[in-house]
């Protein structure tokens, strides 16, 4: 053997240290997500619920702190009813000019469930479902329910309520990846 050859035993070391590192990584390891959710349309409902279903199904510690108008999400009544707003968004074909028509909003809302349930893609209740068995914690910012005017009992029962601030950042300081949304 030549002085360039690793030797068996440094070989087999080796690759026990990799077999280690695959199984951490299979079994999810200890990843922590935490997303900041800050808009409460319809078509802004789901990155964040798809992010932490996807991260909760991989085993992940997940975290989505809810502030503004995300709150809508969480509210029990509220989230059965999110509009899409076609003003403003650039990726509606319409010019800003047609879409602040009246009932433009109402229109681009019910195209787009239409195209939800077409394709068969799970609502923002079925998602929140999902998160909700899969252990994904659902946080509401205290600042924002006392901005708005938001009680407790308005909010879907598994969802923390009242959650600070210096908790977000707790968790966030802790987690291998922070969204904003």
């Amino acid at each position: 053997m030549s002085a360039d050859t690793p030797d068996a035993a440094a070989l087999q070391e080796e690759v026990e240290q990799l077999r280690e590192q695959v199984e951490e990584l299979q079994d999810g390891g200890s990843n922590k997500m935490t997303i900041v959710a800050t808009k409460g349309t319809l078509d802004m409902a789901y990155p964040p619920l798809i992010l932490a279903t996807t991260a909760a199904a991989f085993g992940w510690d997940v975290v989505v702190f809810h502030t503004f108008w995300a709150l809508e999400v969480l509210h029990e009544e509220r989230s059965k009813d999110l509009k899409l707003s076609a003003v403003g968004n650039p990726n509606m074909p319409l010019p800003n000019a047609v879409a602040a028509v009246p009932g433009m909003d109402r229109a681009a809302t019910w195209m787009m469930e239409r195209r939800i349930d077409e394709n068969n893609t799970a609502s923002v209740e079925e998602l929140l479902e999902t998160a909700f068995q899969t252990g994904v914690r659902m946080q509401a910012c205290q600042m924002t329910m006392d901005l708005l005017d938001y009680e407790d009992d308005d909010l879907y029962d598994e969802v923390e309520a009242g959650v600070g601030a210096a908790t977000a950042l707790e968790h966030m300081a802790d987690s291998d990846v922070q969204l904003l949304v």
